[in-house]
């Protein structure tokens, strides 16, 4: 039986070997694929669940695409409200660049994967420009390349379920 989310990453073959170019540009021999693994309800539930028990906050939110079906995830679990923070802002319609209540909320924004941080960054600021209360990220799994200490001069604590030497020492 699979005991721990990275075993449970594992088995749902979250990370693939070969060459890889990431969004932030940098060349990888490894891909954390977790928009794929988290398809399955069961790998789904578990982190939901883990999120929702674990972290109080008052909205959840999530940078499209990858952040969405997780922050959807937790907001069924946790019986609270979610966001969507949009990747790009856009020209018409409202041009909210945040679908969802989050101004004087403690938000907490949950990233699939972490590298250099850009993302989880661009989502709290977006996030606090909204008015937000923001000074977490949770992330599935933290490439331990940067985001940590890149988060931290930002006021912001960046949390990982799982970290990538995690994953590749099993």
């Amino acid at each position: 039986m699979v005991s721990t989310l990275a075993e449970e990453l594992i088995a749902h073959r979250a990370i693939e070997f070969g060459s890889f170019t990431l969004a932030s540009g940098a060349k990888s021999d490894y891909y954390i694929d977790i928009k794929t693994a988290v398809t399955r309800p069961h790998l789904l539930s578990a982190i939901a669940k883990e999120v929702a028990v674990t972290y109080q906050f008052d909205v959840v939110a999530g940078v499209a695409v990858g952040g969405v079906p997780l922050a959807v995830a937790v907001s069924l679990e946790a019986k609270k409200p979610y966001a969507i923070i949009r990747s790009a802002t856009k020209d018409h319609g409202k041009k909210n660049p945040v679908i969802g209540e989050v101004y004087g909320k403690a938000v907490l924004l949950i990233e699939d994967v972490t590298t250099s941080g850009g993302s989880a960054l661009y989502g709290t600021e977006t996030l606090r420009a909204a008015g937000a209360v923001i000074d977490r990220v949770v992330t599935v799994v933290d490439r331990e390349q940067g985001a940590k200490e890149m988060l931290q001069k930002h006021g912001i604590l960046l949390i990982p379920l799982v970290r990538v030497s995690e994953l590749l020492n099993r």
